[in-house]
Parts: structure tokens; sequence; C-alpha cells
């Protein structure tokens, strides 16, 4: 696909917005904006959100419960490219149970990833709409900075990023795997050291990395 000139909408996280970052210059996002000359690069990320809908919400207007099947609403129309980039925070503190491929519920992991591919397709039938999997993070497996409320069980990271890959493939929705084979390992060092602010957040270097896997990724396309 040639990149240039064209518009994406980028939906995320705290990632997506660029905490980790030195400045907003050295986001991926940017980054991808000035390589690739990039007609429009509009960033949609929000710190805490998740891609499943929370059965029990603090309030309504509570920024991490602003999902991304609520929040692609409010993106852009035009967009010639869509790149959702999520689930660490469905992992990390969400109430959503995992669920399983067959699931269509938006109160379940797997059900939002369906849901969320087959309303982008709709509101977006002309673009390439792409999911990229969570990295590697410090606290991968479960423990110390996860919770689930009770009778939710805690599957490990590597599961979401599973229901990622199952779920877009019922689409044909193609999917950057930031966690597998030849990937980005940060939660080990040195590279936790050198590519991210504190085993989660990718830095000034790991955005680099990360715009030069996503560009290449959606060239291929």
């Amino acid at each position: 696909m040639e990149l240039k000139g064209k518009k994406i909408n980028f939906l995320g996280d705290s990632i997506t917005e660029g905490c980790g970052t030195s400045s907003k210059e050295n986001t991926f996002i940017e980054i991808l904006r000035e390589k690739y000359q990039l007609a429009e690069a509009r960033n949609y990320g929000k710190g805490g959100t998740r891609i499943a809908r929370q059965s029990e919400m603090r309030d309504p207007n509570e920024p991490r419960d602003q999902d991304f099947l609520k929040r692609m609403w409010d993106m852009d129309p035009d967009a010639d490219i869509i790149v959702v980039f999520g689930g660490t925070n469905d992992y990390g503190n969400g109430q959503a149970p995992l669920g399983t491929v067959d699931d269509t519920s938006i109160f379940t992991f797997y059900g939002a990833v369906r849901t969320l591919c087959v309303e982008l397709i709709k509101r977006y039938p002309s673009a390439a709409v792409v999911f990229i999997t969570p990295l590697h993070r410090w606290n991968e497996n479960g423990g110390l900075g996860t919770w689930k409320p009770d009778g939710v069980v805690q599957h490990p990271l590597c599961d979401y990023v599973k229901a990622i890959k199952e779920a877009c493939e019922c689409y044909s929705v193609p999917v950057l795997d930031l966690f597998g084979a030849g990937s980005m390992p940060v939660h080990m060092q040195p590279w936790q050291t050198i590519y991210t602010t504190d085993g989660l957040h990718p830095n000034d270097e790991g955005h680099k990395l990360l715009a030069e896997k996503l560009g290449k990724f959606l060239e291929s396309l």
C-alpha cells in the first residue's frame, strides 16, 4: 500500500496517546506522518481505556470508561486507514471476561473485538482496518499490577493477543503481531530499559521501533 497522502485514524490507549515519549513529535504517529508524508495522522488515543465495555462504570464521563466502541464514533469519517491498538488495559484492569471466539457481546473481550471490527468496516467500507496486538509488558502473566473483579478469571496477556488475532480473522482484518516472534520483547532486560519508561509504555526509542514496524506492515498490505 502506498502511504503518501493517506489519512489515518489511530484508535488506542495511553501508548497511542504518547505516554512515555518526551514530546508529541516523538510519538509513532508523528514519526509515521513525517516519514510517509501522510495527509492526516489523527491521534484518538486515550489513557486507561479498554476495547471491551465494562459492566460497571464509575461514571459515564470517566475517561478510562470511554471504551473503543464508544470513541470510534468520534473519529473523522474520511480516513483511508484505521489503526486499532489496544487490549493491554483490558488485560490489566478490565472487568470484562475474556469470552470465546464465538462471542458477540460487547461485554466480553472477544465479543468487543468482533463488534469493533464489524462497526469499523461498516463505517469505513473503503478504508483499510487493521489491529495491533498489545506489546509485551513487565507483568504480562497476571499478579501485581493487574485486577479483576470476583468471578472474572485473570488470563495472561498472551490470551488477549490470541483473542485479537482470532476475532480479526473472522472478518479478514489484518493484525500486526507485536507480541509474537521477532517483535518487541520489552518485558525483558535490557530491552525494557532501552525501549520503555516503565516496562509498559514505550519511550522515544520504543516509538521509533513501533513506527518502523507499523510502517512496514502497512506498506505490505
